[in-house]
């Protein structure tokens, strides 16, 4: 097989396998950085409950849909936090922050992972660009001065 049936294939490959599973990648990073700020802005509701020391609150429940109604919680020295799956635990708000916390640590190593993983099908992406300028005699690749940080 010579470079001129090469070309297609390895075009293809990009296309089809490693664009898709850089896309892939980038989707489920994007997901966990927005599980980790719901977490974060659990942590601030919790150590705004701490504050208030137990004592009743008024505040405002979304059923959904953006439809609010107000409640009033008599005793915020427990909470429900939903574990993943459909489960819940009734925790006290010490027990909350901690398991908040971890959490938060555990998705961010995941974010970190995701994002090592992009880069590396980034450079696979780039040398097989560069392997396929070479099959077809072209010159090397223009050198980006950008860094694409969102990606």
């Amino acid at each position: 097989m010579g470079p001129a049936e090469k070309v297609p294939r390895y075009e293809a490959f990009v296309s089809d396998v490693l664009r898709r599973d850089l896309w892939q990648v980038l989707q489920q990073r994007e997901a966990v950085e927005e599980k980790i700020a719901q977490l974060l802005w659990l942590k601030t509701v919790i150590e705004r409950l701490q504050e208030a020391g137990g004592r009743a609150v008024q505040t405002q429940v979304d059923l959904g849909y953006n439809f609010f109604v107000s409640a009033d919680v008599p005793d915020t020295s427990m909470i429900f936090v939903a574990l993943g799956y459909g489960f819940y635990a009734e925790l006290t708000l010490p027990e909350a922050l901690r398991f908040v916390e971890r959490k938060t640590r555990l998705l961010t190593e995941l974010s970190e992972s995701l994002t090592k993983d992009s880069a590396r099908i980034k450079a696979n992406i780039r040398m097989v660009l560069e392997g396929l300028r070479e099959l077809q005699g072209l010159q090397d690749l223009p050198e980006d001065p950008r860094r694409d940080i969102a990606l």
